[in-house]
């Protein structure tokens, strides 16, 4: 029998980000900086989940700024509309749609064991409100509504992807065979990044010490600022060890940044004090971040290729998405 020459279809990757703040060094290190590369292996989709940040009250004007600043990053770091779906949440309504079918799919005692519902009711008493209880389901719309095979995660949003499989199982158990299964995808070469202030906790959006956090649109300034304010101890040795939380985390950022091994820096900073090691890693992180932060000023000051972006992602998307609508609408049994 001939070979036949059949191009086998990619995988499909899907990756959202809420834009509640500017995406942190953490961000960018941990996952974004990636994500380029999965455009060439993957058939990639990537979004602004405006939607999911509402459960915590936002200001208007401000989530407005930051969904404009943050499409602006994506395409910065090397986000391609050409090679990618790249979209904002709230501009394709199947999300909404199919979020409410699926919140019917999915049971209570699940959500209620949901380890993020329990964290951010804590973190704002004030507003436990039933769309932070019931965020799950509209996660589980955003992957299956594109037959995601493969969700990049890290181990805290593991939960939300099983309870989007359990979800996606218990339809396909009742319906037959509507929605993609999908699988966790562990990036291997990304880095986690801890407060510069605190390097017990991982460097997050939230962190209370402005030190402690380093932002994409940081000035450089700004950046060598922090680094060199970084907690370290009291051996003055740079060296990755136990109990050395915070050269431990300078370390690793400069190794994501540089390409060097641990034992490489610790051979380059043998017998140099901590402020040579703190500077360096600041110009590091600067010099890194100084490409992504030209491309994001360029993009910042052409807002109408902005908007026409963020339509044409908005259409791809709905086009995507509609045809899974579709079929789950008919499934159950609506008049469409």
């Amino acid at each position: 029998m001939p070979e036949q020459n059949i191009k086998e279809r990619k995988k499909r990757s899907l990756s959202l980000i809420q834009p509640t703040s500017v995406p942190t060094l953490g961000n960018y290190l941990g996952a974004m900086k990636g994500w380029p590369a999965f455009q060439d292996d993957f058939d990639t989709v990537f979004g602004i989940a405006d939607l999911h940040s509402i459960t915590v009250r936002q200001d208007p004007k401000k989530l407005r700024e930051l969904t404009v600043q943050l499409y602006a990053i994506l395409l910065a770091v090397g986000l391609d509309p050409e090679k990618s779906i790249l979209f904002i949440q709230s501009h394709v309504p199947q999300h909404s749609q199919l979020g409410w079918i699926l919140n019917c799919y999915t049971m209570f005692g699940e959500l209620n064991r949901m380890t993020q519902f329990k964290d951010k009711s804590q973190q704002h008493s004030d507003n436990v409100n039933s769309g932070l209880f019931t965020y799950p389901c509209l996660m589980a719309a955003d992957i299956l509504l594109y037959h995601a095979d493969v969700v990049p995660v890290g181990a805290d949003q593991k939960q939300h992807l099983e309870i989007a499989r359990d979800i996606a199982e218990r339809f396909n158990g009742i319906y037959g065979n509507v929605f993609t299964v999908p699988e966790p995808y562990f990036p291997k070469n990304g880095a986690r990044v801890m407060s510069l202030a605190d390097p017990a906790r991982k460097m997050s959006k939230s962190d209370p010490n402005p030190k402690g956090t380093v932002y994409l649109t940081d000035e450089p300034n700004v950046i060598m600022k922090k680094f060199k304010s970084a907690v370290t101890d009291s051996e003055m040795s740079v060296r990755y060890a136990e109990g050395k939380d915070g050269i431990n985390n300078l370390m690793t950022i400069y190794s994501a940044v540089t390409g060097k091994s641990f034992e490489t820096i610790e051979s380059e900073f043998a017998g140099r004090g901590y402020g040579d090691f703190k500077t360096a890693v600041g110009e590091a992180v600067v010099a890194e971040l100084e490409p992504v932060q030209k491309k994001y000023n360029e993009y910042m000051s052409d807002k109408a290729y902005l908007q026409e972006q963020w339509t044409k992602g908005a259409q791809l998307a709905k086009k995507v998405s509609q045809r899974t609508l579709d079929k789950v609408m008919k499934k159950i049994g609506f008049l469409i």
